[in-house]
């Protein structure tokens, strides 16, 4: 019997968390790539690849002055993006998941902007010198933390939305588990991307001290059942709106940015924008979204 093709909509995470810009072109453009690599049985960690690549090329093509090859650079990182789409939904196509593949695939934009922003350091340090380089290193780490936290929120989200098996969310605890039991010896490869991995979930936990209050709190009420249907809506719909925030803090906001800023003839001026902008945002969203915790995990206590 022949499977049927998954629609488009099959293909997404959740409606709630995803950007209008993605839903009319992105992931439009990602599901045709996904069918292409799927009729090819293309792994989508090779896809995933494959974007890592195309997004390095574009930093290179942003190292140059000259416009034109900076719209190359544009273009690429456009085409990068589009896979990083279709990495997931033929992913989501074909139950082909991982934590690898998560991994990778989160992984992906650090590598584009370590080459973006090394594209533009080296185009600008004859006029600025020594210090571009130190604006790129203070923006790469406030940008992996808008990343990460983005990422986080996104997947409690999801928890509410498609329960434990439409979400990424993870623990550091099992993580922690997990790594301590496999060796260096044996199982070298996961031991390597689990030592990173376990401390970047460890950094996301750390920042949001009232989310966490409220998994615990969760853990002791619903155990390991999925949330029930009454708490969970409710959790929901105050955490929709605050989807739009970590969209912003995701890939189209910066890549706007990113090329304003190329088109202007002032790359530097994109640092200035995640460090001010997007920070400012972050703040913000962790607020308003630890409140939000805050208050549930106050219910869930008095429901005691």
């Amino acid at each position: 019997m022949k499977l049927s093709t998954p629609s488009l909509q099959d293909t997404l995470k959740s409606q709630e968390t995803e950007e209008w810009f993605d839903l009319i072109f992105y992931r439009p453009a990602g599901y045709r790539w996904a069918l292409f690599f799927k009729k090819r049985n293309v792994s989508p960690n090779t896809v995933t690849i494959l974007s890592i690549l195309l997004g390095a090329a574009s930093g290179v093509m942003f190292y140059f002055a000259d416009l034109w090859l900076n719209v190359i650079g544009m273009i690429l990182l456009i085409w990068a993006n589009t896979y990083d789409s279709a990495d997931g939904q033929l992913a989501r196509m074909t139950g082909r998941y991982s934590r690898t593949g998560r991994i990778l695939d989160g992984a992906a934009g650090d590598f584009w902007f370590v080459s973006i922003y090394a594209g533009i350091c080296l185009r600008i340090f004859p006029a600025w010198g020594f210090w571009i380089w130190l604006l790129a290193a203070v923006t790469g780490y406030f940008h992996s933390r808008q990343a990460a936290m983005a990422d986080y929120l996104r997947n409690f989200h999801l928890l509410f939305v498609k329960g434990k098996k439409g979400s990424e969310f993870d623990d550091y605890s099992i993580l922690a588990e997990r790594l301590n039991s496999i060796t260096w010896k044996n199982n070298c490869i996961e031991k390597f991307y689990l030592t990173f991995y376990a401390s970047y979930t460890k950094s996301q936990e750390d920042r949001t001290p009232e989310l966490q209050k409220l998994k615990a709190v969760m853990k002791e009420r619903f155990g390991d059942n999925d949330i029930p249907a009454c708490f969970g809506e409710e959790f929901r719909l105050q955490s929709r709106p605050m989807m739009k925030y970590t969209n912003i803090l995701s890939f189209n906001t910066r890549s706007f940015a990113l090329f304003i800023s190329l088109f202007a003839g002032l790359p530097w001026i994109y640092f200035i924008f995640e460090l001010t902008v997007l920070n400012i945002l972050l703040i913000y969203m962790l607020h308003k979204y630890e409140n939000i915790c805050k208050r549930f995990n106050l219910r869930l206590r008095g429901d005691d």
